[in-house]
Formats: C-alpha cells, sequence, structure tokens
C-alpha cells in the first residue's frame, strides 16, 4: 500500500485541530509595514528551516493587497547537489492540485460550460458508482466535496500498480461505498478526478489543455501544467526526497498523471503567487474579470464537516476543493498536498486581509510548510510567533505511519515455531482475476513464488512463504522493509481457488478468484 493513499485526509485531519485553536483573531487591519516586518522573520525562519535540515529545499510566495510581496526560494533542489532552489523552480504540487483544478472548473462554471450542480450522469453517461440511484444523480459539486460515498482510497489500489486514468474511473462502479450519498466526507483523488474530466468533456479537449486554456495561460503561469511529461522537461525542477539513514535522499519519483486533477499539478512559487491574486480579486487579475466571482465564490462554501478539534470543539470544514476554517487568526481557506515519496506543499489565504502565501517543498515526512505558514500568521496577527510551529509539526508528520508500519514489521518479524509447510508451488500457481484488481498471476521462481499485476503484468512482487499459505511480500518503494500479506485459499482438490493480497485490500477488493485454466 503506498503511505499517501490517505495521507491528505489525514493531515487535514490534524491540520484543522491545528488551525481552529481557540484565539480570536485580529480585529486590526494587515498594514503593509506589519506584512513586511512579519516577512523578515519569515525568510530567517525559512533559511534556518533549510539550514537545519528540515528540508532540501522551499520555495515561498507571499501576496499581499493584490501584490506579490515575497518570492524567494531556499536550498537546494536535490540534496547534495549544488543547484539551488530559487522563485522558479518546479515543484510537483501533490494535492495542492485540487484547490487549482478548483479554480479551473470554476471558470468553466462562469463561461457556462456546466454548472457545479451539473449531473455527471449529463456529462459523462459511461461513469458509474456501484449503486444507481447515486449514480444518476451524482453532481461535480458531489465529487469536489468528497460526498459520493467513494472511499477515500478506491483507485489509488490501481494506480500503485500500474493501471491508467481511464480504467481506474471505469473500475470505480465495482467499489461498494463507505458511507450513504451525500451523507459523509472521504477524501477520494479519483472522485475528484473523475468530476474534473467530466467539467471538461463539453469542450471536446483533454482536462490538461483546458486547465491550461483556462487558468495557466490567462495567469501567465508559463511553468504550470497537468502534465508530467512538462515537469520532467524542466531543467530547473525539484527532486523528491525522502529520509534515508537520517539523511535526504532523492530515491523516487512519481508520474501522477492518472489522477492529474487531484495530485498531478507541478508549477512554481512565482506562478502559483498569481493564482492566489486571481483568488484574493474574486476572479479578477490584473483589471481583469477572468472568473465571475459567484462561480469562484461556490469552492468556499462550507459544505462538508470534517469533524471537531479535541482541543477547541470548533468545526472544520471542506468546500469544493479547499478546508475552509475559522482557526485562531478568523477564516481562512486552504490545501495541504503532500506525496509519501517526497513532497509537501501548502497554500494559507485569510481573505478579508488580502493576504496569502504558498510554500513548497522537496521532502516528506516534513511539517516545515505548516510550521512556516503558522509562524507567519502570528508574525502578521500578533506580532511574535506564539510557539515552535515547525518543531510541533514536524513531530505529527513523522509520527503519522510510523506505528502503522511498526505494526506491520511486527506481524511478519517471525513465522510461528515451527511454521506449518506451504503447499507444492503447483498448488498456488495459476491465474486469479476480479472485476475491480483485473488480472493476477502467480508463476514460480525457485524456492519461492512471483505474483503479477497490472496491465501486462506491470508490476512485480516475489513472495517469500510465511506459514501455511500464507506468504509476504515487500510491495512499497519507499518504505521497503514494510511487509504485507498474501493469502491462499485451497480447495479440496489441494488447489489455491482464490488470493487475497493484503496491499490492495483497503476496501475490502483484494480477494481474487482463480480463472480458469
Amino acid at each position: 500500500m503506498r503511505l499517501d493513499r490517505n495521507l491528505f485526509h489525514l493531515i487535514w485531519a490534524v491540520a484543522a485541530a491545528v488551525a481552529l485553536w481557540p484565539h480570536a483573531a485580529s480585529a486590526e487591519p494587515i498594514s503593509a509595514e506589519r506584512v513586511a516586518a512579519a516577512l523578515t522573520k519569515l525568510e530567517a525562519l525559512a533559511q534556518g528551516a533549510v539550514d537545519d535540515g528540515g528540508v532540501p529545499g522551499l520555495a515561498i510566495a507571499v501576496v499581499h493587497d493584490d501584490e506579490v510581496v515575497f518570492l524567494k526560494g531556499f536550498g537546494h533542489r536535490e540534496a547534495g547537489k549544488p543547484e539551488a532552489v530559487d522563485a522558479d523552480t518546479v515543484f510537483q504540487i501533490a494535492s495542492l492540485s485540487k484547490p487549482v483544478s478548483a479554480t479551473v472548473v470554476a471558470a468553466l462554471v462562469s463561461d457556462g460550460v456546466v454548472s457545479w450542480d451539473s449531473k455527471i450522469a449529463d456529462l459523462d453517461p459511461a461513469f458509474r458508482l456501484a449503486d444507481p440511484y447515486p449514480a444518476s444523480e451524482l453532481t461535480i459539486r458531489d465529487l469536489f466535496s468528497h460526498r459520493s460515498g467513494l472511499p477515500g482510497t478506491a483507485g489509488d489500489d490501481l494506480e500503485d500498480i500500474g493501471y491508467d486514468r481511464a480504467t481506474i474511473l471505469h473500475r470505480l462502479r465495482f467499489v461498494p461505498p463507505s458511507s450513504s450519498f451525500r451523507a459523509g466526507y472521504s477524501y477520494s483523488n479519483f472522485g475528484l478526478t473523475e468530476g474534473a474530466v467530466a467539467a471538461a468533456r463539453p469542450t471536446g479537449k483533454p482536462w490538461e489543455d483546458i486547465a491550461e486554456e483556462k487558468l495557466y495561460r490567462p495567469l501567465g503561469m508559463a511553468s504550470t501544467s497537468s502534465r508530467h511529461a512538462d515537469f520532467v522537461q524542466h531543467a530547473d525542477r525539484a527532486a523528491l526526497h525522502v529520509r534515508v539513514d537520517g539523511a535526504w535522499a532523492a530515491r523516487i519519483k512519481r508520474d501522477p498523471d492518472a489522477q492529474s486533477p487531484a495530485g498531478g499539478v507541478s508549477s512554481t512559487a512565482r506562478d502559483l503567487a498569481q493564482w492566489v491574486r486571481l483568488l484574493l480579486g474574486d476572479g479578477v487579475y490584473a483589471g481583469k474579470t477572468l472568473i465571475a466571482a459567484d462561480a469562484l465564490e461556490q469552492t468556499h462554501v462550507p459544505l462538508m464537516t470534517r469533524g471537531k478539534n479535541p482541543v477547541s470543539g470548533g468545526e472544520s470544514f471542506y468546500g469544493l476543493g479547499w478546508n475552509i476554517e475559522f482557526g485562531r487568526h478568523g477564516l481562512s481557506w486552504g490545501h495541504a498536498g503532500a506525496f509519501s515519496v517526497g513532497a509537501r506543499t501548502l497554500v494559507t489565504i485569510f481573505p478579508r486581509e488580502k493576504l496569502g502565501i504558498v510554500i513548497l517543498a522537496n521532502a516528506f515526512p516534513t511539517g516545515v510548510p505548516e510550521g512556516l505558514s503558522d509562524s507567519f500568521a502570528d508574525l502578521v496577527f500578533e506580532g511574535s510567533v506564539e510557539k515552535d510551529w515547525i518543531e510541533a509539526w514536524n513531530g505529527i508528520y513523522v509520527g503519522l505511519f510510523g506505528p502503522m508500519v511498526e505494526t506491520a514489521k511486527a506481524a511478519y518479524a517471525r513465522p510461528p515455531s515451527p511454521p506449518t509447510p506451504s503447499r507444492p508451488a503447483g498448488a498456488y500457481v495459476g491465474r486469479y482475476a476480479s472485476d475491480f484488481i483485473g488480472d493476477a498471476v502467480v508463476s514460480g521462481a525457485g524456492d519461492g513464488l512471483v505474483l503479477k499485476l497490472g496491465p501486462s503484468g506491470a508490476r512485480t512482487y516475489s513472495l517469500a512463504h510465511f506459514d501455511g499459505d500464507r506468504f509476504v511480500t515487500f510491495p512499497d518503494a519507499e518504505t521497503p522493509d514494510r511487509p504485507a500479506g498474501v493469502s491462499f485459499a485451497v480447495g479440496p482438490d489441494g488447489k489455491a481457488s482464490a488470493i487475497t493480497i493484503d496491499f490492495l485490500d483497503d476496501n475490502h477488493m483484494g480477494t481474487l478468484r482463480r480463472a480458469p485454466d
């Protein structure tokens, strides 16, 4: 299981708890002088975070009163190499793509191409959910607010094993809902992706072209794209970093094209500052109305509650691709992004104060973006930093998945003594299939077994015997020491009739039946 499947939901659940700290917002207007004083200290904090090894590199943009008042890079694009991060370094922004994509759809709404309440059944008649009624009533608004009933990780597992967007969206029909339609919030990368793709369909153009046409090009965001191929063509781009033996290392690459509207945008601090200007201008940019204010305003209406803060009891909400918070410094809009293979991003906007900050980092796990954003808000609203927010957020991020990984390790630390022997390889070898996962092929390899998954067996996993008909594999490139079980159900004929793949079983969709020979 890739760790970033539920990562963004977990991040925001925690973010809500911190953002809703009980504190009255300042009643005083935010002057340019106060912002300038805060920026001097923010710059020092950012440089300190890089110097202390908090992240290899950072880029920050701050907008106030329709002006980009801060724009700077810190550190390096890749650890151990001399190339510096600057305002034009291109980062993969992960789930910060969601509010960007919501802005693109708002432009389509503004142009009358669709409405937020356009039905998916009308826009994309081939798309289905497991239950007929939600499928017939589902709207763009439902998918961008994560209230479709789709489980949060639905489709992420198929992306892990190499399937493309069209295949993944088609197979969502086989996933049972995690809640009643419009009754529960479940953060879904591929649900939002379908909402965006469907919104673009009346234009006859791919989503990636529409994003460029409706947002990137009008704002002069020349380094921004919704295609991974464009990202890798930039010489000035940030590598993804993870911790290896306590040091940052660029080990893994991530192609998020399958979920591009939800997590596949790449951009720079300079470009995203122009986007923030548009948002703070209620759709007006450089004196010209690009998006009708009412179409854009809909993205910031609280639609789904994400739970109560255990400290203050305050509520946190989700709109259309945005978090809406009523926190320590009043109303804010925001969104975090993360790839567990090495990216962290954040936008925080205080609309009443016409103030916004974007922070891009090339590492995971780290709480540096939230720490700097919270510190900057304290400096602007209070004049001083309330606490060491970077340290507090680092603790949260480092601890997000540690217990889960350790539990998995403990489960497979050693087999029972003595273990039950496995059956001959021939009992397990064969082809298995399900409507959702597709084909799985098990073959013999020396003393063990090999499992192949995905289109044309795109992913290969070695299976080592653990106990009886249970085997173990290590499916995650970013956590190579994290085990997962693979079990066979054996029938009276001595042959396996089914295989259950634990790292594909989040939504109880990981069992495949043996296919006829």
